[in-house]
């Protein structure tokens, strides 16, 4: 039995699917108030179990069971305001899923890092597994989550825990084009004139899901692996995603200073009227930078193909054609 935390999320959801679809029995793990409408179809193939990572004890109760643990539960933002609840889920709740993993006997963990986890620096433009974690104000509060998440699952191993990492670059995948990296679709289709000139590093979540199924029966272990499809150029997807959607493709290029003061405003904006910014400071320096993942480790030992971008975005694309008028 395989119990999967944040079961109810976009990442979370496509794993449950992919070990459903395989015949593997399958435990979701989600908090009591959280909606399940991404697992529409497959709700009577789950034990569903309701739990709180940051609450150690139901955790103990719905782990109880397992013989490996899928731990895709995750805050992600990078909205400065939200500082403490990431740290909360990401590192803390991570802590608590490993220690409950080595108090329950429970033999495997697979942690879903992110490529953030990795750190950036100056200067560096090309990363892989081994890359080395530097403070430096390229990194987010979310990055910083990641990679202190991931000192607590490496402690795991030291302790016994058979673990291994995926760490996915940014999911594409067909969701609420209002949250995560969904936004880049609502984005072109809303004929936005401006690109920034850096670039981004992608990953069908179909892909992310497939390398979680093939972990869960391998013997790699203490290591990382990185998720990434390709780096591209924000214009080129934006120019792509507008093909699709027969838009006008975002125009003009706008370099960091001019996002660094439009972020800023951003900030100030969401602040005095309460609301959520659609962009902030730590977003938007990652926006106009240009990094590149290495994806020669998932090939070379998992011997996997990564899905070409332009089948990711046709497949993408397709669903909000489908559903725009509900998404708007």
């Amino acid at each position: 039995m395989i119990a999967v935390t944040g079961a109810n999320g976009l990442l979370g959801s496509f794993i449950i699917k992919k070990l459903l679809d395989e015949n593997v029995e399958v435990v979701g793990i989600k908090r009591k108030e959280s909606e399940t409408k991404l697992l529409d179809g497959y709700h009577e193939k789950i034990t569903w179990r309701d739990s709180d990572i940051l609450d150690t004890l139901s955790l103990e109760d719905t782990l109880k069971g397992a013989h490996c643990v899928i731990h895709a539960a995750a805050s992600v933002s990078f909205n400065p305001r939200h500082s403490k609840k990431i740290f909360a889920v990401n590192v803390e709740g991570t802590k608590n899923v490993v220690n409950t993993c080595l108090k329950l006997g429970i033999p495997r963990l697979i942690h879903i890092s992110s490529v953030a986890a990795l750190g950036r620096q100056k200067g560096i433009t090309n990363l892989n597994e081994d890359s080395k974690w530097v403070d430096n104000a390229l990194n987010s509060d979310y990055a910083e989550s990641k990679y202190l998440a991931e000192l607590e699952v490496f402690r795991g191993q030291e302790e016994g825990l058979s673990t291994v990492m995926i760490n996915p670059s940014v999911i594409m995948a067909p969701a609420d084009w209002n949250k995560s990296s969904a936004q880049v679709f609502k984005y072109v289709w809303s004929n936005k004139p401006f690109f920034t000139t850096g670039s981004l590093n992608y990953v069908d979540v179909r892909d992310v899901a497939s390398m979680v199924f093939s972990l869960c029966s391998s013997r790699i272990e203490g290591e990382r692996i990185i998720a990434n499809g390709g780096t591209v150029s924000y214009q080129f997807l934006f120019t792509e995603i507008a093909k699709r959607f027969n838009k006008k493709a975002p125009r003009i290029g706008i370099g960091s200073s001019v996002v660094a003061i439009a972020s800023w405003l951003e900030e100030i904006r969401s602040i005095v009227t309460q609301s959520e910014p659609l962009f902030t400071r730590q977003s938007s320096r990652m926006a106009c930078e240009t990094f590149a993942y290495d994806n020669q480790k998932a090939i070379k030992t998992l011997g996997f193909q990564f899905t070409e971008l332009q089948d990711t975005l046709d497949w993408c694309c397709a669903y909000y054609m489908r559903n725009v008028s509900t998404n708007k």
